[in-house]
């Protein structure tokens, strides 16, 4: 832990952007993808807040003790029985807001991260402790568990306690993913489903989502099969008529494309860098060239936390 001469401690954390259900996997399935939030968080003296956001959503976001991030460190403080110290937050946000990319997970995984820098040597909180307290936060683990452990992640909840396994994708599975100038909210997402499903339709996404894994890990050939869903994204589709369309013109084609997390962004999983290019013209087309196009990679790592000390050019943005 670093002491400055003021007698605050500082940690810097990085988090990826996810994407959630993955087609058939709803509230499961969970992938890290490399685009990043970036912090820089010190303790003060209690009662003191100031923040300083960056970067994409920036003027959306409160400075006051609404924000996520700062509620989430204090709500870890609180877990511990420790009292929670005030905070300099200071945050560029590299992840869209609103677009199904988990950002608001993505903080609340910033928000356990920084609270386990900030109590190092006070308080230990372990994988499960993270998980745990994010997921209590966030309501899902499906979001949190990639954010924060990144790859491919399996969520699930075991006597009331939410577990994860972490897998390595297959070095062939290119993402990319498109999005929207407009935004969705999850609660509007969700508000659409219906509260049963047919039996066809639950062995139908069984059998696609254990696919699915086999195609991530093993198989990348299979995924425009295991990607397909009869769950959830054509209930969605009145809500959201434009990434429906847009999934259906590239799934026509030959893509697994699918919704990303509860949209409206869209994701591909190419099997191969190549076959990315071509749905990218495949997007333009089917949207007019009005939907941005960000090739990306899968994150394996998942998110940070650094002392001063470890603090390299892998936070460009720190202290900015």
């Amino acid at each position: 832990m670093t002491t400055s001469s003021a007698g605050t401690h500082t940690v810097y954390v990085r988090v990826p952007a996810t994407s959630a259900n993955l087609g058939p996997g709803f509230d499961t399935l969970g992938l890290a993808l490399s685009v990043y939030d970036e912090l820089e968080v010190t303790a003060l003296a209690p009662g003191e807040l100031e923040i300083d956001v960056t970067g994409t959503g920036a003027d959306d976001i409160p400075r006051d003790e609404s924000h996520l991030i700062a509620r989430t460190i204090r709500y870890c403080y609180e877990a511990v029985g420790r009292s929670a110290p005030g905070l300099r937050i200071v945050a560029h946000n590299g992840i869209p807001h609103g677009k199904g990319l988990g950002s608001s997970g993505a903080a609340v995984a910033a928000g356990v991260l920084a609270a386990k820098g900030l109590l190092a040597g006070q308080a230990e909180l372990t994988e499960t402790d993270l998980l745990r307290l994010a997921t209590e936060l966030e309501g899902h683990p499906d979001n949190v568990a990639p954010a924060l452990f990144g790859g491919l992640t399996i969520a699930w909840t075991e006597n009331g306690a939410p577990q994860h396994k972490k897998l390595l994708v297959h070095r062939g599975v290119a993402p990319v993913v498109f999005v929207p100038d407009h935004t969705m909210s999850t609660s509007t997402a969700r508000s659409v489903l219906g509260a049963e499903v047919s039996r066809e339709d639950a062995v139908f996404n069984v059998s696609r989502s254990a696919l699915l894994i086999a195609a991530l890990t093993q198989s990348p050939d299979l995924l425009l099969s295991a990607t397909d869903d009869k769950l959830h994204q054509e209930r969605r589709a009145q809500a959201m008529p434009e990434t429906f369309a847009l999934v259906s013109a590239l799934r026509a084609r030959g893509f697994a494309a699918v919704v990303s997390g509860a949209g409206p962004s869209v994701l591909v999983l190419a099997d191969g860098p190549g076959r990315r290019l071509e749905a990218a013209d495949v997007a333009e087309e089917a949207t007019g060239g009005t939907w941005q196009s960000h090739m990306l990679a899968v994150d394996f790592l998942g998110g940070t936390v650094r002392t001063a000390e470890d603090v390299t050019m892998e936070f460009p943005h720190a202290g900015s």
